[in-house]
């Protein structure tokens, strides 16, 4: 291995530290803890050595939110193909997004509450958005119903979940509720 394949390895793996430890601070204490002076003092690499690799916190937050999208869209692919019949695909991919949000407050926020620098619904959004996206266009694409473009049903089917997350976590919605307006959304905006 050459001296400059090893310090691009070295270099690749402290930015995963300062992702995994950004990811893990904010998860702990909320985004408002991560800050560079923490993180360098939690990886024990100086600040510039965290300026090398990401220009501030908002790049820090971009990199969380990469990192979860690509696990969400995982999460989803898994439930959906574990489950039979385009109604139990939905409802599997629906619990599945549910569980990620709550599962992973941190990343979630990353993703669509905080400023990460990353463009979503343009061309230059980032591959692991685009596909996490498609992760729930090819469940909800094949229950849009006859006239309806596929797309712009999984846009809203998605913002119907997200505003189940967020309205249940900031605990607005009654939690003994909460397999009802499931069985709702999957029943009246799908298909099936």
């Amino acid at each position: 291995m050459s001296v400059q394949e090893r310090k691009e390895r070295e270099r690749a793996s402290r930015e995963r530290l300062i992702v995994a430890t950004a990811r893990e601070l904010a998860e702990q204490q909320g985004w408002d803890a991560v800050t560079t002076r923490r993180l360098a003092e939690r990886i024990e690499y100086s600040q510039p050595v965290l300026y090398s690799h990401f220009r501030g916190k908002r790049e820090i937050i971009g990199a969380v939110a990469l990192e979860g999208a690509a696990e969400m869209a995982a999460a989803l692919r898994a439930a959906a193909s574990g489950a039979d019949g385009r109604r139990a695909r939905v409802a599997a991919l629906a619990h599945a997004y549910l569980e990620f949000a709550e599962r992973n407050p941190a990343v979630y926020d990353a993703l669509f509450q905080l400023d990460g620098g990353l463009a979503f619904a343009q061309e230059d959004t980032p591959e692991p958005l685009k596909d996490a996206f498609a992760a729930l266009l090819e469940t909800l694409g094949e229950v849009a119903g006859e006239g309806v473009h596929p797309t712009l049903f999984t846009e809203l089917f998605w913002s119907a979940l997200h505003g189940l997350a967020t309205l249940t976590r900031a605990g607005r919605l009654l939690p003994e509720g909460a397999e009802q307006r499931l069985d709702l959304l999957v029943e009246r905006l799908a298909v099936l």
